[in-house]
């Protein structure tokens, strides 16, 4: 089996730079926080190449379509898992994706979160195969998020013992 860098490759994917955030946002969080064998992801936006946060903004239902987010959302599993190898060095020191949880910000009556999130879930399962990459999963519609994201997704994964 490829290593996920190998797959990344093989998709024709390429991860963007490790975030970097304006300097006039402050926040007291670390977006990846290894703890032992765990990795507790904080909520992502999308990046741009750069590293720069991307959005996208507004709502799933008004603003953006189900496709687009969903294609956002892709991208969003890219932008984590820049920021996860900015942390743990080799994509492959993970042994498992534990949960995922997909808060997407819904125009009212929009239903369809689930499907906005696969592709986040998909690719992840792309990349690192079904075993490593299955998940549970949960995904929600939200009246709002910070800086008016359209999505925000955030994961815990597990660590071979080094």
């Amino acid at each position: 089996m490829p290593t996920p860098e190998q797959r990344l490759s093989e998709l024709g994917l390429e991860l963007p730079a490790p975030i970097k955030l304006p300097a006039t946002l402050h926040l007291p969080f670390t977006f990846v926080n290894v703890r032992g064998d765990r990795v507790f992801i904080s909520g992502h936006p999308k990046q741009a190449p750069d590293g720069t946060i991307a959005g996208p903004y507004g709502q799933v239902g008004e603003q953006l379509t189900t496709e687009d987010a969903q294609l956002a959302a892709r991208d969003i599993a890219l932008s984590v898992l820049a920021n996860l190898k900015a942390e743990i060095g080799e994509l492959s020191r993970v042994a498992g994706w534990l949960r995922v949880f997909g808060m997407v910000n819904s125009a009212p009556g929009y239903d369809l979160q689930h499907v906005v999130i696969n592709g986040f879930s998909d690719l992840i399962i792309e990349v690192f195969g079904p075993e490593i990459g299955r998940h549970a999963r949960s995904a929600i519609g939200v009246a709002g998020l910070p800086m008016n994201f359209a999505m925000e997704i955030e994961a815990e994964l597990q660590l071979f013992d080094s």
